[in-house]
């Protein structure tokens, strides 16, 4: 009969230590669906805030397009673009319109350094708008103009 007291106390200690586990495991998890909804607001409050906070987008049209010689040896090759610059700042599109001369001009001679071969290639292209948007900033400044310009668009690029 001693044999049966001892294994009692066995079963019940076994039965608290699955029921602490079980409390422990509902606990962390409801933990972490709590931290997940907390996070998933919070992110959510600060996308709303960011669109809410990020001004309109201002276009502005070089016109007319862009025709340069491209710089291939052998038969003359051209390229034909429709150029758009793109800002969130008013100021900086004042100073887009004011200085719109003289960033054709650098534009014109960044296209005329270009070949048809590398035009070619999409990569080529994003680069091009890369070093227009750069240029395009460096012209801004030199006038002592904002130079909040975000982007350059081709909206038509045509090699002949």
């Amino acid at each position: 009969m001693s044999a049966e007291p001892t294994s009692k106390p066995k079963r019940r200690g076994r039965g608290l230590i699955w029921t602490i586990v079980a409390v422990v495991v509902l606990g962390a998890a409801a933990g972490g669906w709590w931290w997940w909804q907390a996070q998933a607001a919070q992110a959510a409050e600060e996308g709303a805030a960011d669109a809410e906070a990020k001004p309109p987008a201002i276009y502005f049209a070089l016109e007319p397009a862009f025709v340069v010689n491209l710089a291939d040896p052998g038969p003359v090759r051209y390229l034909q673009a429709d150029v758009q610059l793109m800002t969130r700042d008013p100021a900086t599109a004042a100073a887009l319109e004011l200085h719109a001369p003289a960033l054709r001009n650098h534009l014109l001679l960044l296209f005329g350094q270009q070949t048809a071969a590398q035009l070619g290639q999409r990569s080529a292209k994003e680069r091009l708008q890369a070093q227009a948007v750069a240029e395009v900033r460096k012209v801004l400044e030199n006038e002592t103009a904002p130079d909040q310009v975000e982007a350059v668009f081709f909206t038509s690029l045509v090699t002949q």
